[in-house]
């Protein structure tokens, strides 16, 4: 059996790497024409080839990330079919390797292909999209998201605040900073603070530059307020927002460690703030490595085929197809069950469980009606 697992595992992790380095020599070529492209468009701050260059490599850990069960799925069926072509999966039935054993077998492969994918999608590639973030604010511009910036809110003292920040630059600094402070029982606007630049000192006091402050002072209940302009110098505001909160709530949810959406998403929850989108990427992150299963699974059945034409090309496109269509199904659900107010884990989980059904499934019919 160590010999039969030796041979299948050789036989897929070379396949495997074959259609990994494929996809990316595809995606690298796409990125490097963007960034080249942003040259000729006449890129900011002293942009040049060099910088295109690293830009692209940083983003290859992501990419390894998002296309490793979608290469371990099509590397896995090309074997299996291939072995079954070959006759040589009924070789090895007729040595003795029963259906159950061969799942196992590539179950265990898999629980490789979910380390390896664990690893790249929680530590390597959020490091190497930063280390990219920092070269594209230092020569593109400040790290932004959309046009608005980020919102955010913070209560203290029975007042609640909303902070809307447009974006980060290189050196950590906060940039566009626009403070609303609202009444908690009324509701109505107290005060504002406009400043172009902040900085988190890191004691719970973001230290602002030059900010314009407007006071809004209200006679009556329903009298229209008086509203006082003020030119400082600076302001210290106290806050328990930090700059790390600040930064997950620049970056998009699928760039996130799975710590970094856990801590984002408790401090939306203490602010009364919706998760949901934070919930299912975080569950996405927690169930998407364990998706290359998921693609063992699939790929499995592919061996208890009969190829009597010798023609495996068709099977394996039928395979690559179903595989997409995993993909596509995944974030479907992603969209629907934000929109829809779904159960996160539930909404993350059902194309991975309904899949892997389904693939058992064909599995056992294959095993019963050989």
């Amino acid at each position: 059996m160590k010999t039969l697992r030796r041979m299948m595992y050789g036989e897929v992790l070379r396949a495997t790497a074959f259609v990994a380095l494929a996809f990316l020599a595809l995606f690298f070529f796409f990125d490097l024409m963007d960034a080249f492209g942003r040259m000729e468009r006449g890129a900011p701050f002293g942009y040049h080839m060099g910088h295109g260059m690293l830009m692209t490599l940083l983003q290859i850990p992501g990419h390894i990330y998002e296309l490793m069960p979608i290469a371990a799925l099509i590397g896995t069926i090309y074997v299996m079919a291939r072995l079954a072509e070959s006759s040589e999966f009924t070789i090895m039935r007729t040595s003795g390797l029963e259906p159950l054993q061969a799942l196992l077998a590539l179950l265990g492969l898999g629980m490789g292909f979910v380390a390896l994918t664990f690893v790249f999608g929680d530590y390597i590639a959020p490091e190497a999209l930063r280390a990219e973030q920092y070269i594209r604010a230092r020569y593109l511009g400040d790290i932004t998201s959309g046009r608005t910036g980020a919102w955010l809110k913070d209560q203290k003292d029975g007042r609640e605040w909303v902070v809307n920040v447009g974006g980060l630059s290189t050196n950590g600094q906060l940039q566009r900073v626009r403070l609303f402070e609202f009444e908690h029982a009324g509701g109505r606007l107290l005060s504002s603070v406009h400043a172009s630049n902040a900085r988190d000192t890191g004691d719970g006091i973001w230290h602002l530059e030059q900010p314009v402050q407007r006071s809004f002072n209200y006679a009556e209940k329903d009298a229209a307020p008086t509203v006082r302009v003020q030119q400082l110098a600076q302001l210290d505001w106290p806050t328990a927002l930090s700059a790390d909160v600040v930064t997950s709530a620049l970056l998009s949810p699928e760039r996130m460690q799975t710590i970094e959406l856990f801590s984002y998403i408790s401090h939306l929850k203490a602010n009364g703030q919706s998760a949901q989108r934070y919930e299912i990427q975080f569950w996405r992150k927690v169930f998407y490595p364990l998706s290359c299963l998921v693609m063992m699974v699939l790929a499995l059945p592919f061996a208890y085929l009969h190829f009597r034409s010798g023609n495996i090309t068709g099977y394996v496109f039928l395979g690559v197809l179903v595989g997409i269509s995993f993909f596509l199904l995944n974030n479907v659900f992603g969209h629907i069950g934000t929109l829809r107010d779904w159960v996160p884990w539930m909404a993350a989980a059902a194309p991975g469980v309904l899949y892997s059904a389904l693939s058992l499934a064909a599995f056992g019919w294959l095993v019963l009606r050989r």
